[in-house]
């Protein structure tokens, strides 16, 4: 079995993920590159309503006795269903749910029409309420990545998330997923992280498996939804956009 490369604590619903001088990558709320040496993901109760996220951030890990600081995501699910998974130097954490699906529906894309203000789905700019994310992933490497190649990272996992909920939910993702990626500035240099290196393949490896374990226990017990219909949040996005070429 590949060693462990991340420290994980799980105190008073917050889970560390801790590795000294980690450069860190985040999509989460407090997003953008730090480096630090552990990274979070707190589960918030039901019903919890959107706060100052910073505040209520430090006080969760201070509460739970975490004391470095570090990016953080928020989840509405239990941290009973986080799952981790290690192959080749690199580790990745996972909680997933499936309360709040989206989908993008290959249909509509089989008219170049442009929608009109009526089709489109409403997104404003400041929802009334913040939604915890519900596929949240922490991985990280032992290599060194340069800036492009850590953000590039982002981008795998999100690939090898969105590929295995297709194959098991038939959903793209959820309406408020999160992804922390990092890396060791002082391990072994890589160039790049696509899915054809060995950071790159490593981590869908992770990502899928660790997905599809905390997915097998969240939903032990239930259903995962069929559709976004039946789901209690949700989103299917449907307007089209206009397509042209590009003049030469």
């Amino acid at each position: 079995m590949s060693e462990a490369i991340l420290e994980p604590a799980i105190r008073e619903g917050v889970l560390q993920a801790r590795r000294p001088e980690t450069e860190w990558l985040s999509t989460g709320f407090d997003g953008g590159r730090t480096r630090a040496n552990a990274a979070y993901n707190i589960s918030v109760p039901d019903g919890w309503g959107r706060t100052d996220l910073r505040q209520y951030v430090d006080r969760r890990c201070s509460t739970a006795s975490f004391e470095d600081p570090g990016p953080a995501l928020l989840t509405g699910v239990d941290l009973v269903h986080a799952r981790r998974a290690r192959l080749d130097g690199v580790e990745a954490i996972v909680t997933a749910g499936i309360s709040n699906p989206a989908t993008l529906p290959m249909s509509v894309a089989d008219s170049d029409a442009q929608s009109t203000a009526s089709d489109r789905p409403s997104c404003p700019d400041q929802p009334s309420e913040y939604r915890p994310g519900t596929v949240n992933v922490i991985l990280t490497t032992t290599a060194s990545l340069p800036p492009g190649a850590l953000a590039n990272l982002v981008s795998v996992v999100t690939e090898a998330k969105t590929a295995t909920l297709l194959a098991l939910t038939g959903f793209t993702g959820t309406t408020s997923d999160a992804i922390v990626v990092g890396c060791d500035p002082n391990g072994h240099a890589c160039e790049f992280s696509g899915s054809a290196t060995d950071v790159g393949a490593a981590a869908r490896a992770c990502v899928r498996d660790a997905l599809c374990a905390s997915l097998r226990s969240r939903y032990a017990d239930e259903s995962i939804p069929e559709s976004v219909d039946t789901a209690e949040y949700g989103v299917e996005t449907t307007a089209r956009a206009a397509v042209d070429s590009i003049d030469r």
